[in-house]
This record gives C-alpha cells, sequence and structure tokens, in this order.
C-alpha cells in the first residue's frame, strides 16, 4: 500500500477540493461535494462529479486514519488517465476490470448499464473490502 491516494502522473498537480466531511470517512473512499460538505457517494450518485477522498498529509494524517464528521476534507477532482489509491469492495478483480461506485463509498466491479468509473491496475485476485489499490481513472462512459 502506498502512503499517497494521488499516484500519478508525476507531471500534473490533481485538482483537490476542501470542504468539512459528513461522516467518519477514510482516505480512498468516493465522496460528492454539496455546497458545505463532503458525503460518501453511493450507486445512486452515477450523475454526480464522483471525488477521491485523500488524507490530510499537510496535518500529518496517513491514510490508515479517518477523518471525523466536521474535519475539513481534502479530496481529489479526478481526471481520466490519473492513479488514484481507491478503496474497493470484497471480490476477484482482473487486471484492468472496469469499476463503478458501490454503495459505501467503495469502487465495486461494474454491470451493464452503469457508469465506469476507473480500471482496476493492482495485482489481479481477491481483494478484502476497503483495501486500497491503483485504480486509472476512465473517460466515463456506461457499461454496454
Amino acid at each position: 500500500m502506498a502512503n499517497v491516494i494521488y499516484r500519478g502522473p508525476i507531471k500534473d498537480q490533481a485538482e483537490t477540493v476542501n470542504k468539512a466531511v459528513a461522516g467518519t470517512y477514510l482516505p480512498g473512499v468516493l465522496v460528492v461535494e454539496s455546497a458545505s460538505a463532503l458525503t460518501i457517494a453511493g450507486t445512486s450518485d452515477t450523475e454526480k462529479d464522483l471525488l477521491v477522498l485523500s488524507n490530510a498529509d499537510y496535518a500529518g494524517q496517513d491514510v490508515a486514519t479517518a477523518y471525523l464528521s466536521g474535519d475539513t476534507g481534502v479530496a481529489y477532482r479526478t481526471r481520466p488517465g490519473e492513479i488514484y489509491q481507491v478503496r474497493l469492495a470484497a471480490a476477484t478483480y482482473a487486471y484492468n476490470a472496469p469499476l463503478m461506485a458501490g454503495a459505501t463509498g467503495y469502487l465495486t466491479a461494474a454491470t451493464t448499464g452503469k457508469r465506469i468509473v476507473g480500471y482496476f491496475q493492482g495485482t489481479a485476485g481477491a481483494v478484502s473490502a476497503g483495501v486500497l489499490t491503483d485504480v486509472r481513472i476512465a473517460n466515463s462512459f456506461k457499461l454496454a
């Protein structure tokens, strides 16, 4: 596991959003932005901009330490081709498998008709729930 959420490319600086988090969230989950807060993304947020919650490394937070409700969270606005450490739902994944937003802010295997968020870039095989793994952000589309 890497010590950072944003993995590259290193030639660019990822755009961030700083807002209060609406619950106890671990870095690496997907969130959506409202006018005042960041909340966990779910399967119903398919048309919203999905952000990846990062850790506040400037304050000494690591990727295994959760934000508490009301803390100022740091989230990345993702762009196609960028790589992030994102938390996954428990399943068996093949390399480059398409992923979609799951119910708990974790990415999960994409199903027909759902919006593809990214591609699994970790080691193929079984993954435990909540594990951070590399995900390459997709140029969003719906799986046929």
